[in-house]
């Protein structure tokens, strides 16, 4: 903040906030207890946010998502519902393990403490690539960005991360042990979040892992469960994989790549020819393949070479005792942990090469109609994708079409790469795939038909492609090989199962794209052999989307999310070899992975305070020790089994437990698995009743991030907001699952508004005597009540539907608006001291789920209440008056209307006249108001009712209303043709208005009487406009057209119609 600047106001709000905190803490007010009989429907609420990971301070971002569920809690403790917030902490997986080795890795290396080089080497950046040519349906739900990735700072050492964290170099050397991280951060998280006035019950906290018993007991049983039901199995599958780390690396385990799951390719054995050329002679007497990976195994009989690419870099890697596959080093890295290299996990490199060594190689590859083919050129082959090998199939792919094409056509592109014309010119098309719209040589037929010159038109071979393959994949029909009139989706896996069966291919498989460990290496996909929990198994998945059905998503964005992730959910690896966490109870070797101790722990929270005594570790063992936790425990109190007679436990705590159980990144694991797991585990009636879900948080319009400075951690923002600055910010940031913004020029105006409210109270509250007493009595106090009824109905829709911005606008922004245009209003007759009392009261309580603090200072402090506000119960409110509100936005409206009417009438006036004087400014204002369309508009009007379809809300065609219009009284007139041209225009505006405003623009007159709104409100026209007089006369009165005088003509050329009063002003 700027050093010249005044704190004076925040740091009000920080005494003030430190003040309410204290009045809290000593009356336990966040604490919650089960009612002795079941609740109703809305006595209670229960509200979950994923608890955060403990590697750091909580930032900004947590704040903004765990806001949603603070705000909607303290709102329902507002209206008098029993309310559970409760926080954990999770520490369960491999990045804190992952960060304490890297410490000691540091220390080893650069000395205690680290001295670092002076020039850093860079970062891994993450390789941009480009698409990918996958046929069919996208596999998984896409968030618009990794949170791993928006996550990724610029520091490189784990020290200097530490040390910005604000940590002492022999405080970061305790940091080296794993388990001090879950003794440091989640004490300073509590107290950050106590600051921020979470209305949590601290009771119920707890961390994760086996430091915890309890927890750990749970999480043992949930296993167990699952396991006994039949849904953890041991499996050989393809998993994401760090070799580092020596085991699978799960979401929550990368620095980058959150969201990547395994792409599988089918690996085609293109057989090299003998004799070897020279350069591969140290490879005579093996069997020697030029390794293809294909996501297209359909196409093979339609091959006419292969390609590389002539600078890539490649090998000849043993993958047995006879074979030898011609790769990437990449490639043969990933076919490496997937059995398929002679020393497992250790590629082994018998030669190096580059594509130039491989151009010319005579192939035999399966399938192919075409008993030799070659290896030829092609520049844009990827080595980061695939095998670095490319089959050629020029009939049903434009890239591989038009790289031939220029290679037969372009003789010194061909000596270029010493390609000879015998392995180019006699390969022709050959026909596999017959495509509804483009035929039997749909990439040939594309090609010409979109102009596509050469290999280098990537914009348009793109999107060839993507038809091509679509419409091939999903229509097309094979008219080539033994499976000749089968439809392609129907032969793909056919002739994938021949070639593996035959074994003239392999599986191969690799991330689908680049994925980093948080122990800083290049992750592979691995075939491991470990425990899964079989999410996608068909009964299951029915149960997780029954249970997403019934429940309350709040977006559409979010349920399609869902929806998509159930879609391709399978079998989930939950076990880990490194890291902290818990260990599977029957397979102890094994750690449970960090995504699978996080589906159940909701309902944890409800008896986690009768075992662990309010201590976050579990320590306290004195009532209840985690070895009397057993199976049969669990299963009573968390699924309905049955009492277990033989526990150790006193029926008296069993039966209390028993009584507290009663209740746009994370869609893609988290939330999903625990749907999952609730289905499986819990009864129906505690199933999750909905999910609330945002996008990521921007500081002011631009993306958080440590390493640009643009970042800011919880307690930084309280510190430099304040609290209730901040949560305001907060809930202004927005609502939905685009990216919010959380800007510092919102809560420096919080700050602002907030202490200037309370300013305004206590001058109110000295200066009682001067105020009007009695019941509302003029037009403005009505006016205001009904302001204040509208402001508690719409506040409290906004809160139930979690929209708290718009829960902020109508609560605050738009009540104090009506406070101030009431304050205008009143003029010299003062305010209305009960209407006052009843507003401050009102504002107070509808602003408290955002700034309790603020509130519970005024609620206590200025209004002298009793209690305390954040259980103070919602507002009683009347039903607001739509026609009221209505009719002071038409006064309103036309105060303005006529004030620059005045303003444009004065300055014309004194056009030439520099020194006019005063005495020629208008003293009076003469009104006309028409209430009532007649005669040709009134005549429109109806007609425009007569068609209008309520039911789609839409208009007649503009034939049938003119139609209508020419058989009307005023079609008969002999002046229609005139009255037409004033007619069509007319009616065009009342359909737009229609369009913005509703059927209401149809009526002939106002629900009020707009005579009647000016007259009651003269004096404050006058006041308003600086007029001496003000009287409202009928455009229909002569004596009052005479008194206008000249200005006649003005009252002609814009009568006053209904809603549009005409407003001349004279000087007299």
């Amino acid at each position: 903040m700027d050093s010249g600047k005044s704190f004076a106001r925040r740091d009000k709000l920080l005494e003030i906030e430190s003040q309410v905190r204290k009045l809290w803490e000593e009356n336990d007010v966040f604490r919650a207890e089960a009612g002795a009989e079941p609740p109703k429907e809305g006595e209670k609420f229960f509200g979950n946010f994923p608890f955060p990971y403990m590697n750091g301070n909580l930032h900004l971002g947590h704040a903004f998502s765990l806001s949603k569920l603070e705000f909607a809690a303290a709102f329902h403790r507002l209206r008098g519902a029993n309310v559970l917030l409760p926080f954990a902490f999770h520490c369960t997986g491999m990045p804190i393990k992952a960060s304490a080795d890297k410490l000691c890795r540091e220390v080893q290396k650069f000395g205690n403490p680290p001295v670092f080089p002076d020039v850093a080497e860079e970062a891994p950046k993450e390789v941009a690539l480009k698409p990918e040519e996958v046929e069919g349906a996208p596999d998984k739900f896409k968030g618009k960005k990794s949170k791993a990735v928006s996550k990724a700072g610029g520091d490189k050492y784990q020290w200097e991360i530490m040390r910005s964290y604000g940590l002492s170099d022999s405080e970061i050397l305790k940091f080296q042990d794993p388990y001090y991280w879950l003794t440091y951060f989640p004490p300073l998280a509590v107290e950050d979040l106590k600051s921020f006035g979470l209305g949590c019950d601290w009771r119920r906290t707890f961390i994760t892992t086996d430091m915890n018993p309890f927890f750990d007991s749970f999480v043992r049983w949930q296993l167990l469960k699952l396991k006994g039901m039949g849904k953890v199995v041991k499996d050989l599958r393809y998993t994401i994989y760090s070799p580092f780390d020596g085991q699978p690396c799960a979401d929550h385990d990368r620095a980058s790549g959150e969201g990547v799951n395994p792409q599988e390719y089918t690996l085609i054995k293109m057989e090299v020819v003998s004799p070897f050329p020279q350069k591969l002679g140290a490879l005579e007497g093996k069997k020697v393949y030029l390794a293809a990976a294909t996501l297209r195994p359909e196409t093979m009989y339609g091959q006419t070479n292969s390609w590389v690419l002539p600078d890539g870099k490649y090998g000849a890697f043993e993958i047995n005792d006879e074979e030898v596959f011609i790769l990437t080093e990449k490639s043969a890295r990933n076919l490496a942990y997937q059995r398929l290299s002679r020393v497992p996990q250790k590629p082994t490199c018998l030669l190096e090469l580059t594509g130039h060594d491989l151009i010319g190689l005579p192939l035999r590859s399966p399938l192919a109609f075409n008993d030799i083919i070659y290896s030829l050129p092609m520049m844009s082959v990827l080595t980061d994708k695939g095998t670095g090998i490319v089959t050629s199939v020029p009939s049903d792919s434009p890239d591989d079409f038009m790289a031939l094409q220029d290679l037969k056509s372009k003789p010194a592109f061909r000596a270029k790469f010493g390609v000879k014309d015998e392995w180019v010119l006699p390969f022709e098309i050959i026909p596999i795939i017959h495509h509804p719209d483009f035929g039997d040589k749909s990439a040939e037929k594309i090609c010409t038909d979109m102009k596509i010159q050469s290999q280098n038109d990537r914009e348009k071979l793109d999107a060839a492609k993507k038809i091509i393959y679509k419409g091939g994949f999903y229509e097309g029909t094979m008219v080539a090989g033994e499976y000749a009139g089968l439809k392609v989706q129907d032969a793909k896996n056919l002739i994938k199962n021949k070639l593996l069966d035959i074994g003239q291919a392999v599986i191969y498989s690799e991330p689908e794209k680049k994925v980093m460990s948080r122990s800083g290496d290049e992750c592979v996909v691995a075939l491991t052999d470990q425990w899964y929990i079989t999410y996608g198994e068909e009964n299951w998945k029915k149960d997780a989307e029954r249970c997403l059905e019934g429940m309350n998503l709040f977006y559409d964005e979010t349920r399609h999310g869902f929806e998509h992730t159930l879609g391709w959910l399978n079998q989930w690896a939950c076990s880990r070899s490194f890291g902290l966490g818990t260990r599977i109870p029957w397979d102890e070797e094994f750690l449970v992975e960090s995504l699978s101790d996080s589906t159940l722990y909701m309902a944890y929270y409800t008896v986690c305070h009768l075992l662990q005594g309010g201590d976050m570790y579990g320590a306290d063992t004195s009532s209840v020790k985690p070895e009397q936790l057993t199976y049969e425990v669990w299963d009573f109190l968390l699924c309905d089994g049955p009492y277990p007679s033989s526990s150790s436990l006193s029926p008296s705590l069993l039966d209390e437990m028993k009584k507290e159980v009663s209740g746009k990144d994370l869609i893609q694991n988290h939330l999903t698995f625990c749907i999952y797991n609730h289905t499986a585990l819990m009864p129906k009636n505690h199933w999750p009743r909905g999910f609330r879900c945002n996008g990521h948080l921007m500081l002011n319009s631009e993306k958080m991030s440590k390493s640009t400075g643009n970042f800011r951690t919880l307690r930084q923002a309280i510190e430099e907001f304040s609290a209730d600055a901040t949560r305001f910010s907060l809930a202004d940031a927005g609502d939905g699952m685009d990216d919010a913004n959380f800007v510092f020029e919102t809560a420096n105006a919080a700050i602002l508004r907030l202490t200037k409210e309370i300013t305004w109270m206590e001058e109110v509250l000295a200066s009682e005597s001067t105020l009007r007493v009695g019941p509302p009595s003029c037009y403005a106090d009505h006016v205001f009540a009904n302001e204040i009824n509208i402001a508690v109905n719409m506040t409290e829709k906004n809160y139930k539907d979690l929209m708290f911005r718009e829960a902020l606008k109508t609560g605050f922004y738009d009540l104090q608006a009506a406070r101030d245009e009431y304050r205008l209003s009143c003029g010299s007759a003062g305010m209305n001291r009960d209407l006052l009392w009843w507003f401050m009261d009102v504002q107070t309580r509808l602003i408290t789920p955002i700034c309790p603090h603020y509130g519970e200072y005024v609620w206590k402090e200025l209004l002298k209440k009793n209690g305390f506000i954040i259980k103070a119960g919602w507002p009683e409110a009347g039903l607001p008056d739509p026609t009221l509100k209505r009719a002071n936005k038409y006064l309103q409206d036309s105060i303005v209307t006529m004030r620059k009417l005045l303003q444009k009438q004065a300055s014309g006036s004194k056009k030439g006249k520099a020194n006019a004087s005063s005495q020629n400014k208008p003293t009076v204002g003469l009104i006309f108001v028409n209430e009532q369309y007649d005669g040709w508009k009134r005549e429109c009007l109806n007609i425009l009712r007569d068609k209008f379809d309520s039911g789609t809300c839409t208009f007649a065609p503009d034939q049938e209303i003119l139609k209508a219009l020419q058989e009307s009284s005023v079609g008969k007139e002999g002046n229609f043709k005139q009255t037409q041209k004033l007619c069509m225009p007319f009616m065009r505006f009342k359909k737009d208005e229609v369009a913005a405003v509703g059927v209401q623009a149809l009526d002939l007159k106002l629900p009020f009487g707009e005579i009647k709104v000016l007259v009651e409100n003269l004096e404050l026209i006058k006041r308003q406009l600086g007029l001496e007089k003000v009287e409202v006369l009928s455009p229909t009165d002569p004596d009052a057209i005479t008194r206008v005088g000249p200005n006649a003509s003005l009252l002609k050329q814009n009568p006053p119609s209904p809603g549009n009063p005409t407003a001349i002003f004279l000087n007299e």
